[in-house]
């Protein structure tokens, strides 16, 4: 499906409606202070157009995992404030999520004001997707945005719930910009990608990405493996892995995987090694047939690096998501950090780099490198559900483009 997106609407007929919009603001807080602001600039340019059009803009997100419950720590109040900031105007926060305090705050609402609402996850129907509190949100108006990438791999009442309930009393659900965006970078690559076209798959399961794997392999020029995944795949060579990290109910998956993608998929060749993955550990670099029995494997080796960075290189379209090993950890970060600087030079020489959110996000921005890549996504569990080809629920309720 193709769904209608924000920016075909007729700006001038957004004036005085009241318009919801789900946003991902589900950003990291330390001691109630926000430590990285992305996902709330992320969806700044889509605020920014119904502000400037002269809506009455209420907010809606979860923050963390409440479960149903409201917890002072998990209060959008600090995004209240921060998002008044970015967008130089008062953001009136509603401490509640629903109820009679949530409709008198949106009916007071002036033309181009913004009101956010307490986290959605306050309420136990939220991630039950309970058609009476999607009812009673889209109740509060006409239009429904959904600008959360990163939850639309969910059906929850304030996504595809709150979509249908829209769309049920006449009204429109349509994709916010940034949601627009994430469909096109990660669309295109795998419809239409520039050749060659390289994918990075890393972190630390098989089970996790299996199916992005076997949706990927017939599409890529080659399937670069890295993380703790990689051990899984040794294990089927009939490799010794020491004390890593293999799914050892997934050995047999990975052998089929290796015999159905030939020389598509490329393993590492050496990786680091220690004897405990722990910050200040004593690691070698060594072949991946000379893994002794008490070593854990915490990150691709040296002559794998530059392997991926030629094939990195020469690509046209690159996607990349999960790390290459422990990047938390500094003794096995350089790996990943190395492939993280590969893919953007590749961006500078022209080809699209599309990044999966979550830890490779983490990884660019450690890397100094993240605003020097195509597109870094803002979800990575709805990064992976796209590229393994599988519906979105929060994009499905949408309205289709006619």
């Amino acid at each position: 499906m193709t769904a209608k997106i924000l920016s075909d609407l007729d700006a001038s007929a957004l004036s005085g409606r009241t318009v919801l919009v789900r946003a991902d603001l589900n950003v990291p807080l330390e001691a109630g202070r926000i430590s990285d602001d992305r996902r709330i600039r992320a969806t700044l340019p889509t605020l920014q157009l119904l502000v400037d059009a002269g809506a009455r803009v209420v907010v809606l997100s979860h923050l963390g995992r409440p479960k149903g419950e409201a917890k002072p720590e998990f209060s959008l109040a600090p995004v209240a404030s921060r998002l008044s900031e970015l967008l130089s105007r008062p953001v009136r926060f509603v401490p509640e999520p629903r109820g009679p305090s949530v409709v008198e705050a949106v009916e007071g609402l002036a033309d181009g004001e913004v009101a956010l609402l307490e986290n959605t996850r306050f309420v136990p129907g939220e991630t039950a997707n309970d058609p009476e509190l999607a009812s009673e949100w889209a109740s509060l108006g006409d239009l429904f945005v959904n600008d959360a990438f990163g939850t639309a791999h969910r059906a929850h009442a304030s996504t595809a719930g709150l979509a249908e309930a829209v769309r049920a009393r006449g009204g429109e659900a349509v994709a916010g910009l940034l949601l627009a965006r994430e469909l096109r970078f990660l669309g295109d690559a795998l419809r239409q990608p520039e050749r060659p076209f390289v994918a990075i798959l890393g972190g630390a399961k098989i089970s996790g990405k299996i199916d992005v794997i076997e949706a990927l392999l017939p599409r890529v020029d080659r399937l670069l493996i890295g993380g703790a995944m990689a051990n899984t795949f040794f294990r089927a060579l009939g490799l010794d892995t020491g004390a890593s990290l293999v799914e050892e109910d997934r050995v047999e998956l990975a052998r089929g995987t290796l015999e159905r993608a030939g020389d598509k998929l490329v393993l590492p060749g050496d990786c680091v090694v220690a004897k405990d993955i722990a910050a200040g550990a004593s690691t070698r670099n060594v072949a991946r047939d000379q893994v002794a029995p008490d070593d854990r494997i915490g990150d691709v080796g040296t002559a794998t690096v530059a392997d991926y960075e030629r094939e990195i290189a020469g690509a046209k379209t690159l996607v990349w998501n999960g790390p290459m090993g422990v990047f938390e950890v500094e003794e096995f970060a350089a790996g990943t950090l190395a492939i993280a600087e590969a893919v953007a030079k590749a961006c500078d020489g022209g080809a699209v780099g599309v990044l999966g959110g979550g830890d490779s996000a983490a990884a660019a921005e450690r890397a100094g490198v993240a605003d020097r890549l195509t597109h870094v996504s803002t979800g990575g569990g709805a990064s992976l559900e796209f590229l393994a080809g599988h519906v979105l629920p929060g994009v499905a309720a949408l309205t289709e483009v006619a």
